[in-house]
């Protein structure tokens, strides 16, 4: 009777009619976020550049086993 593209045309035509009140707004929210993701995309893009152009230093500590901090170039606190 129907083939497989003949009802997929007709669920389009009853879904744009039934939907006819909400497809604006939803096509504008769909922009919208598009805009949203391709500017954060940037951003990120940017930070990661911004990233591997400086490096980050980090100061820590050493734990031993005693549980006592120990300064970083493996010297004991003299106890």
């Amino acid at each position: 009777m129907f083939g497989m593209s003949e009802l997929v045309v007709v669920l389009l035509v009853v879904i744009a009619v039934l939907a006819a009140k909400k497809l604006p707004e939803l096509t504008r929210s769909a922009g919208k976020s598009a805009r949203i993701f391709k500017a954060e995309k940037l951003a990120m893009d940017e930070g990661a550049a911004e990233e591997s152009a400086t490096p980050r230093v980090v100061q820590g500590e050493v734990v031993t086993d005693s549980g006592r901090p120990q300064a970083q170039g493996g010297a004991t606190d003299g106890s």
